[in-house]
């Protein structure tokens, strides 16, 4: 299956897209409150809970690893940062229900916010909430994530807030590179340009969003590979036997691929994964700069879930480490993600660079670029 845009008017579409965030980027939440000591009582229990369920042993590959093979799925209600209207990590099963209940992102797959096909062409207001697609084309997850036994409010364990800690400036530089002209196809960010998919769900860190939230690993003695179905990121990690032997093949500082310079070994049952160089013009919430690391682990946690876990630690970036832990659950299959069918949003994007051209307007005026 394939996803495609709902029909829109060519008018609406331009007017949707001036006000739109970029399909997929969820708004930052604001803030939350700080927790009460029991909320942090609880938080710390589930960070110092084991790796692996009670019981469980991982099966092996015949080449001796952890066999983490499959497609797997972080699709979710939880993401990357703690919304405002929690101000803890952990949930109960009572507030896990009543916040899936709640989740506005639930009731719009139920009633798809009451749009009617019937009335002709959608006048694109969905397209200024954010809403490129209609209900039935999403697929973000129906239940708030369950990391090691517990319900989670968000991917960010550390700070205690579940906000990314960004330095001001490193805040505004992550809006500035996410691409607002129109003159050419270069001046788009590169989801627009279908080089990476939106919400940079391949990490790293993984990431989850509308849909597609599906990984596929495939492991080799020398290598691993994660490829993440929306638009097809696949990233190729060289094993070591160490993990100063894996620093050491860290590619030349000027090669910067779009998901970062990546090197694995295992630590007993965990494939660890360290992450440098990411090229600064990827998607998604985090930047790195030159001086900066991720470090990512990945344990077999159940016969039914991938304990994923990551630190990002880019002093030059952020006001302090962060870290964060996500389940990875089985998932039934892989839906293609055909970027470019369709595409008709770049072709209108630069039909209006085109116009602007025969009107005599300058395409590089301030607030094209910048993001403002």
């Amino acid at each position: 299956m394939t996803k495609r845009m709902g029909l829109v008017s060519a008018a609406a579409l331009v007017a949707a897209l001036i006000a739109a965030p970029a399909i997929g980027q969820r708004p930052a939440p604001a803030p939350s409150g700080p927790p009460s000591a029991e909320a942090v009582k609880d938080a710390a229990a589930a960070l110092a809970a084991p790796r692996t369920a009670p019981g469980y042993v991982a099966p092996r590959l015949k080449i001796g690893q952890p066999d983490l093979q499959g497609v797997w799925t972080n699709a979710s209600n939880t993401n990357l940062m703690r919304p405002a209207n929690f101000d803890s990590l952990i949930m109960s099963d009572d507030e896990a229900a009543k916040a899936r209940a709640d989740n506005s992102w639930n009731i719009r797959l139920k009633t798809d916010d009451n749009q009617k096909l019937s009335d002709g062409l959608l006048t694109g207001d969905d397209l200024k909430k954010g809403r490129g697609y209609n209900a039935f084309w999403i697929d973000p997850g129906n239940n708030y994530a369950n990391v090691k036994g517990t319900w989670r409010t968000s991917w960010i364990v550390e700070p205690a807030n579940g906000q990314i800690p960004y330095k001001p400036e490193a805040r505004k530089e992550i809006r500035v590179r996410r691409g607002n002209g129109y003159d050419n196809p270069e001046e788009r960010g590169v989801g627009e340009r279908c080089l990476l998919g939106f919400f940079s769900p391949g990490g790293p860190p993984l990431n989850n969003g509308e849909y597609n939230n599906d990984y596929q690993i495939t492991q080799s003695p020398n290598a691993v590979v994660i490829e993440a179905e929306m638009a097809h990121d696949a990233r190729i990690i060289p094993l070591f036997k160490t993990a100063a032997e894996a620093r050491a093949h860290h590619k030349p500082p000027a090669i910067k691929p779009y998901m970062g310079d990546s090197v694995g070994w295992w630590d007993g049952d965990s494939l660890m994964v360290e992450t440098i160089d990411m090229n600064p013009e990827g998607m998604g919430y985090v930047k790195l700069s030159p001086t900066g690391k991720i470090t990512e682990r990945f344990t077999r946690y159940s016969a039914k879930q991938i304990l994923y876990e990551f630190t990002v630690d880019d002093p030059a970036t952020y006001t302090q480490v962060w870290k964060g832990e996500m389940s990875l659950n089985p998932s039934p299959g892989i839906y293609e993600y055909a970027c470019h069918e369709g595409n008709y949003g770049m072709v209108g994007i630069l039909k209006g660079g085109r116009e602007a051209d025969r009107k005599g307007v300058d395409n590089s005026r301030p607030g094209d670029r910048d993001g403002g």
